[in-house]
């Protein structure tokens, strides 16, 4: 079972990453500078990976 969780992790962690890539980056349009979008997607992924791994170590 530990075993399954540490693999579903992993591959959360790769398709998060992945999704980041700098390439994927490079191609989308920049943000106007009054608009705060490009601010809140880092912190929305940090925070979806933080209640993932606080998910499957503590529970």
């Amino acid at each position: 079972m530990e075993a399954m969780k540490l693999r579903l992790l992993i591959a959360v962690v790769v398709l998060i990453a992945a999704s980041l890539s700098p390439m994927a980056l490079a191609q989308a349009p920049a943000p106007s500078p009054t608009s705060d979008a490009s601010a809140v997607i880092p912190a929305a992924a940090l925070a979806s990976f933080a209640a993932l791994a606080f998910g499957f170590l503590f529970c």
